[in-house]
């Protein structure tokens, strides 16, 4: 497989296609093209719901570890979180809200399996009942 990155309007759009081979049926190369502007960046939204009885003290201790990580990966370009405070009644327990930033989806992957990122689910994990996690691309309209 190739990969072809090519700049179009270095301010408005990064353009990147990878060719794959002959596609067999009509003998065309198969192409997947993306493309991502970069006014848009990549959102990693984190809701936790933690287990009955979870101290506040641990707690507080889960979110200054989470807090700790963009200083600790250099790929998180944003990072900011809170408590739900909905009065809808919709969160379904989920509690802490924590949104990541990220320039392109190689900074996500290299985030995902960081050593710092795996210490820190460890910490988590024996604490969390239930998490949801969505990542999407930014758009303005």
């Amino acid at each position: 497989m190739k990969i072809l990155y090519v700049t179009l309007l270095p301010l408005l759009t990064f353009l990147a296609v990878s060719t794959a081979p002959m596609d067999k049926k009509n003998g065309k190369e198969a192409q997947t093209e993306i493309i991502m502007k970069q006014d848009s960046v990549l959102r990693h939204v984190v809701l936790f719901k933690f287990k009955a009885g979870t101290s506040p003290e641990k707690i507080n201790e889960i979110e200054d570890a989470f807090a700790a990580l963009p200083s600790k990966i250099p790929e998180i370009s944003g990072y900011e979180w809170g408590l739900n405070n909905s009065p809808e009644g919709l969160n379904k327990g989920l509690t802490h809200a924590f949104l990541l930033t990220f320039k392109s989806e190689a900074d996500r992957a290299a985030y995902l399996p960081h050593p710092d990122h795996k210490a820190f689910g460890k910490l988590l994990s024996p604490h969390l009942e239930d998490v949801t996690v969505v990542d999407y691309w930014s758009k303005n309209k």
